[in-house]
C-alpha cells in the first residue's frame, strides 16, 4: 500500500513530463494567482504597517488566496499530465468557466470600490457562478475518482482549492459589503 507522501511525490514528479505548452500554461495560471496573492496581501500588509486597522476577516483574503495558489500548484500538474485526456471530455470547459467567473468576480469587486451601486450585483452574480461551477467541477472530479480516473492527491488539492477560494471570495465580499474599511486609509499611505 502506498503512502500519501509517496503518492504526492509521484504526482509532483510528473512535471518532468511537461512540454513547453504545459509549462507556459502552468506558469501563466499559477503566476496569475500568485499575482492576486501578492496584490491583496501586499495591500493589506502595507496598510497594516502604516497603522491602518483592518477588520480581522480582511486577512482571510490573502490567506485564502495563498491556500488556493498552493492547491492549484499541485492540481495543475495532474491536469497537464496524467489527467489531460480525461479533462478534454468536458471538465476543462467547466474549469474555464469557473476561472472566468472567479477572475471576473475579483475584478468587479475592485471596480466596486469606486462604483459600488453599479458593480454590486454583477460582482455577486459572478461570485455565485464561480461557486456554482466549482461545485459542478467537484462533482466531476468525484465521478472520475470513483471510476478510478483520479487519485487522492488531486482530490485533496481540490478540497483546498475550494477552501481557499471560498475563504478568499466570501471574505472579500464581506469587506465590500461593509464599505471596504481600511482601503481609503491605505490608499492615502501610497
Amino acid at each position: 500500500m502506498r503512502t500519501f507522501l509517496s503518492d504526492t511525490v509521484l504526482y509532483v514528479s510528473r512535471v518532468r513530463d511537461f512540454n513547453p505548452v504545459d509549462w507556459a500554461s502552468y506558469i501563466a495560471w499559477v503566476g496569475l494567482m500568485c499575482g492576486l496573492f501578492f496584490c491583496t496581501g501586499g495591500f493589506v500588509y502595507w496598510g497594516h504597517m502604516h497603522g491602518v486597522n483592518f477588520p480581522a476577516y480582511v486577512w482571510n483574503v490573502p490567506i485564502g488566496t495563498f491556500i488556493f495558489v498552493g492547491a492549484i500548484a499541485f492540481d495543475t500538474i495532474g491536469h497537464r499530465t496524467v489527467y489531460k485526456e480525461e479533462l478534454k471530455k468536458g471538465e476543462a470547459l467547466v474549469h474555464h468557466i469557473t476561472i472566468f467567473a472567479g477572475i471576473t468576480s475579483c475584478l468587479l469587486l475592485c471596480l466596486a470600490w469606486s462604483h459600488r451601486d453599479f458593480f454590486r450585483i454583477p460582482a455577486l452574480v459572478m461570485i455565485v457562478l464561480s461557486i456554482f461551477y466549482s461545485v459542478i467541477d467537484e462533482a466531476l472530479h468525484w465521478r472520475r475518482y470513483l471510476n478510478g480516473y483520479s487519485d487522492r492527491v488531486e482530490m485533496w488539492s481540490h478540497f483546498f482549492i475550494f477552501v481557499g477560494h471560498l475563504l478568499m471570495i466570501l471574505s472579500w465580499w464581506q469587506w465590500f459589503e461593509e464599505g471596504y474599511p481600511g482601503v481609503a486609509e491605505t490608499l492615502q499611505k501610497f
